[in-house]
């Protein structure tokens, strides 16, 4: 009897386990054995959501190339049928509107880096173990698996190995299927790296992905990745510098989340490192931003990447198999979310506490933050957006008042006025910690030795006058800011008028060049009636349309304010058909891409000009471009990168040909430094010598100086380094390639390089002086040699010019400011 119950058990099992097809089954080879396409991957997701009901499937978007972005959400049948109530209840957990026990919610997301590829297998058991050994864990969790957060970079990765591998793997490390093509699968459709984009969301698959995790907002998040194929597993506690808005309580449950996953490789044998290189301090991670929003966020990150493949021989001489990755990955999943069902009770209980110690005691100095549009109202309307994606909680002064608080620009504490339009932001609310990071004019680096850049104050990074202020502000504020209108003069439209100094406006004019309309600028100030008009000022007029209806239309669709004016006569400055008032022409625009150039680099380009402006580009291959025809081309752009046809001298003389006959080359970064080792008329600055007389005075050198311990070598680095800090930069608004700005810019300075100011045929827009070093860290050596120099200039070639970005304005595309700037290059430099 009690052999027949034993068997009637097993089959029930049995059962039960075929209805849920295992990887295997349904791939039909073991996984690891191969890469699964996306397709596939998403046929099984489906698959095993049409068996079972503790799995719910949601498409919750598409990426650009316009492959699904699917999460499954599993637990136990009581907890799916009350699925709703439990997020809701999060919910309010997080707004202070409920309070008690709940399932814990377990978010696992895999593959943001396309070409660490492994982590979409491991998903795959993941899901499937769940559900069927495992799926006692589901009693006291909700698990969100998200198989693959960048599709797109995958399948790039995915068809480049396929298509190249043999019959067998070949594990030889110098072996073709061990390098990867450029840009390599890491990236999303326009090259951007998403795990750098949480905070950001300029990419459609970042916007889409954060939209659903605020509507969960999990207790813990993971992020899988690869990192090089010599390194062990590094899996939490993360490294320093962790910010010191992460909580007593995030910080210990990651010791307790380690030590159970570390049980696990301890019996397997398996190598594994923690506390070391992966830190919790740049905001836009995928466990940064889970952090900074009550979560415990941790990065995992198994050796391998693009490089592995199915099989690789390592220095030691063992074979890392995509097998053992997948597995490991699997081990870690399955031990995070046994040890967080476990402690659910716990982990709720102090994700309620989070967030009610966020409004009611908010940490950090400052408790308001108010931004000033500045007359850029359409720059401060993209940064409240910018924040009401993260449900970040923003109000527009209806009125005046007066406070006195941290003014980011002079850095000083001093009175301020709030006036009407005013975009204040209370840390008295949910996403309190958020708010401190994203704002914080310096945040307190606990090591020196981080991974990202150290700097972001978003008033930096916008452009925008703002004052952090130590006590609770409550002004009578709205929701909505006031629309922008056509204003209206009196008789015949004789032209419209429209500021130059956002994102907006570069669109609005893209639009207009699109359509034909022709497009004029000042070069300097106007005044019509009581209304000044600053340098830069767009002016579309009757004379050379055929038609100005469109106009309002469009610049409505914009969000851009018009002023509609009856005459061309002004009464200061140059009338409209002065030499002085500029025709824009159309130019025909090409980027270069292909092997030199850094991918990042080129796709922020590509997606400024497709994404965000809407204007055409043509990408020219860098193996092309020293055979290409420029006749028909009026501005090339060279991201980031290094140049084999600039090393070679008669392409570099061609390039300069087409340069002196009229053309326009902007040149970012390493682009600018190579330019600058040529015969282009500029170098780079070079270190200052020291007077005789500093040298007579310094004192004698120790000579056991240079014995440094080893030991201390990743220390002794750092004076070298500069991982990202914000600068202040001197700007001659009087010139194209500044109009729009005051007389500053704020810079994210990401290494030493400055140029020679331009002493003949050129003009220095952008400078560092003395002491323009703001926040962020900079190493001891590089602050030294970062002053008197050039970061942003015209050098004057013949009929035309070469563009010198020292530093990249479009940085990650969340550097609002910049925008402006390199639009100025392609747009107003040279008409």
């Amino acid at each position: 009897m009690r052999y027949i119950f034993s068997l009637f058990a097993a089959l029930i099992v049995i059962a039960t386990t075929q209805a849920q097809p295992s990887p295997q089954q349904f791939l039909q080879y073991q996984p690891g054995t191969r890469f699964t396409p996306h397709f596939k991957v998403m046929e099984y997701f489906r698959k095993v959501a049409e068996t079972t009901k503790n799995v719910k499937l949601e498409t919750y978007g598409e990426t650009y190339e316009g492959r699904p972005l699917v999460m499954a959400i599993l637990s136990s049948p009581e907890n799916m049928a009350r699925l709703e109530e439990i997020r809701q209840h999060n919910l309010g957990l997080v707004s202070g509107t409920a309070q008690g026990p709940q399932p814990v919610i377990v978010w696992l997301s895999y593959n943001v880096h396309g070409n660490e590829a492994v982590s979409t297998e491991a998903a795959m058991k993941t899901l499937y173990t769940l559900l069927t050994e495992r799926k006692e864990l589901l009693q006291n969790a909700v698990i969100i698996i998200d198989p693959c957060l960048n599709p797109d970079g995958r399948e790039r990765y995915v068809n480049f190995y396929n298509s190249v591998r043999g019959k067998q793997y070949d594990a030889t490390p110098y072996a073709r299927e061990h390098y990867e093509p450029w840009p390599g699968g890491r990236s999303n459709h326009y090259y951007f790296d998403l795990n750098r984009d949480w905070a950001w969301q300029t990419q459609t698959e970042s916007q889409q992905r954060v939209l659903q995790y605020n509507r969960w907002m999990p207790q813990v998040h993971v992020d899988f990745h690869e990192q090089g194929v010599e390194a062990p597993y590094y899996f939490a506690p993360a490294a320093e510098p962790l910010h010191d808005a992460i909580t007593a309580w995030q910080r210990d449950f990651q010791v307790q989340i380690g030590k159970h996953n570390a049980t696990y490789f301890d019996k397997k044998g398996w190598l594994y490192f923690t506390r070391e290189q992966f830190d919790l301090f740049y905001p836009s991670y995928g466990d940064t931003y889970p952090t900074y929003n009550g979560s415990i966020g941790m990065t995992y990150e198994q050796g391998g990447g693009g490089r592995a493949g199915l099989a690789i021989t390592t220095r030691q001489g063992d074979t890392l198999t995509l097998r053992d990755r997948v597995e490991h990955h699997f081990v870690t999943g399955m031990a995070t979310v046994e040890v967080s069902a476990a402690n659910a009770a716990k982990l709720v209980q102090e994700f309620t506490q989070y967030f009610a110690d966020a409004r009611s005691k908010p940490s950090g100095e400052y408790k308001t933050y108010v931004v000033k549009g500045a007359g850029n109202a359409e720059n401060l309307l993209t940064l409240s957006e910018t924040l009401r994606r993260n449900d970040i909680v923003t109000g527009f002064a209806t009125g005046n008042s007066q406070s006195s608080g941290f003014n980011y620009f002079t850095g000083k504490t001093e009175k301020f006025n709030i006036e009407k339009g005013d975009l204040v932001i209370s840390a008295f609310q949910p996403r309190s910690n958020l708010v401190r990071v994203l704002f914080e004019p310096v945040a307190r680096l606990t090591d020196s030795v981080t991974y990202d850049i150290t700097a972001w104050a978003l008033p930096y990074a916008y452009g925008l006058p703002a004052y952090a202020v130590s006590g609770r502000l409550d002004p009578a504020v709205s929701a909505e800011p006031e629309k922008t209108t056509v204003t209206q003069a009196e008789g015949n439209t004789y032209a419209y008028l429209a500021q130059w100094n956002s994102t907006k406006d570069l669109k609005f004019l893209a639009a207009l060049l699109n359509r034909n309309i022709k497009v004029r600028y000042s070069e300097a100030p106007f005044t019509i009636g009581e209304n000044t008009y600053a340098a830069g000022t767009l002016i579309i007029t009757k004379a050379g349309n055929n038609s100005l209806e469109a106009v309002p239309a469009i610049a409505t669709k914009m969000g851009v304010a018009l002023v509609k004016v009856p005459t061309g006569f002004v009464d200061k400055g140059a009338d409209f058909g002065s030499d002085k008032i500029r025709y824009i022409r159309k130019p025909k625009v090409a980027v270069v891409a292909g092997d030199g150039v850094s991918s990042l680099g080129m796709g922020e380009i590509w997606h400024f000009f497709e994404q965000q402006i809407e204007y055409p580009l043509t990408v020219i291959p860098s193996s092309s471009l020293s055979g290409a025809s420029w006749r028909d081309l009026d501005v090339l752009i060279l991201p980031d990168g290094n140049y084999s046809a600039l090393a070679d001298k008669q392409a570099a003389a061609r390039l300069k040909d087409w340069v002196s006959a009229g053309g326009r080359l902007i040149a970012l970064e390493d682009a600018v430094a190579q330019l600058a080792a040529g015969e282009w008329g500029f170098k780079l600055k070079k270190d200052e010598e020291e007077n005789d007389k500093d040298k007579k005075e310094e004192p004698k050198k120790d000579p056991y100086l240079p014995l440094k311990p080893y030991a201390n070598r990743e220390r002794e680095s750092v004076s070298q380094f500069i991982p990202g800090a914000i600068y202040k930069v001197h700007m001659d608004h009087t010139h194209p390639l500044a109009f729009g700005y005051p007389d500053y810019y704020y810079t994210l300075k990401q290494s030493d390089k400055l140029v020679e100011f331009i002493e003949n045929d050129g003009w220095n827009v952008g400078v560092l002086k003395q002491n323009d070093y703001l926040t962020g860290f900079v190493g001891a050596q590089t602050k030294l040699r970062l002053n008197n120099g050039l970061l942003f200039g015209v050098k004057e070639v013949g009929q035309g010019e070469v563009v010198l970005l020292t530093d990249n304005p479009l940085f990650r595309s969340f550097w609002e400011n910049g925008k402006l700037l390199f639009g100025n290059a392609v747009f107003m430099v040279g008409q």
